[in-house]
């Protein structure tokens, strides 16, 4: 995971579905690229939404970060 480029909270949160094309979310300061996920279509994800860091959102969540696996970490959120 060196040389990841690294993204500011702004430019995570313009990946939400709706303003590019890409669906992004960060977990542990890292950001996963969600956009070929069917659970993701248009940004959001049940309650959640695409764009921003789901840390403290995923305790509430009935799954585990292990979910995170299926999904490239594209980079490190500054």
């Amino acid at each position: 995971m060196t040389n990841l480029p690294a993204y500011t909270r702004s430019q995570l949160a313009l990946r939400n579905g709706q303003d590019k094309p890409q669906i992004w979310v960060a977990y542990e300061g890292k950001i996963y690229d969600v956009t070929q996920s069917r659970l993701w279509l248009n940004g959001k994800h049940y309650e959640h939404w695409a764009g921003q860091d789901l840390t403290e959102e995923l305790a509430a969540a009935p799954h585990t970060a292990d979910v995170f696996s299926r999904f490239n970490v594209i980079g490190i959120l500054k």
